[in-house]
């Protein structure tokens, strides 16, 4: 497993996807897998970066693994912020025109669809949020 960690700053968003778009290149990950995989660290760390700290500094890692007998990336978002399961939120209802819909969620609903897993957990102290994504290449 691999790993980074950055100050929680939306500043620091272009460091962690270089290091995971340099680590799905290595295991041949399909660029359309690479695009949402892209969407969904985009989503999560801005949010851990916007809401885990408050206005007080913060540091985020983010994991990265590949388990090749499952052809499946595993990425893990880590942060010491104020504990935060995104999960328990309710999906926002999506046949709603976007005006009616409440503010909010559809980052994580958006995550959740594009993950083959999405699990949440506190862990000595820290938010870990985790997801899933199959990438079968085409060999």
């Amino acid at each position: 497993m691999k790993s980074i960690t950055v100050n929680a700053d939306t500043l620091k968003l272009g460091e962690v996807t270089g290091f995971v778009m340099e680590e799905l290149e290595k295991v041949d990950c399909p660029v359309e897998m690479q695009t949402q995989i892209d969407i969904v660290i985009d989503e999560v760390f801005s949010n851990i970066a916007h809401y885990a700290y408050g206005d007080a500094p913060g540091s985020i890692t983010v994991q990265f693994d590949y388990i090749p007998e499952k052809e499946c990336v595993v990425l893990a978002f880590c942060d010491s912020g104020v504990p935060f399961n995104p999960l328990a939120k309710e999906d926002p209802d999506t046949s709603l025109p976007s005006t009616e819909r409440k503010v909010g969620g559809l980052g994580i609903y958006l995550v959740k669809k594009m993950m083959d897993e999405v699990s949440y957990e506190r862990l000595e102290g820290q938010n870990m949020l985790t997801v899933e994504k199959i990438i079968k290449s085409e060999h």
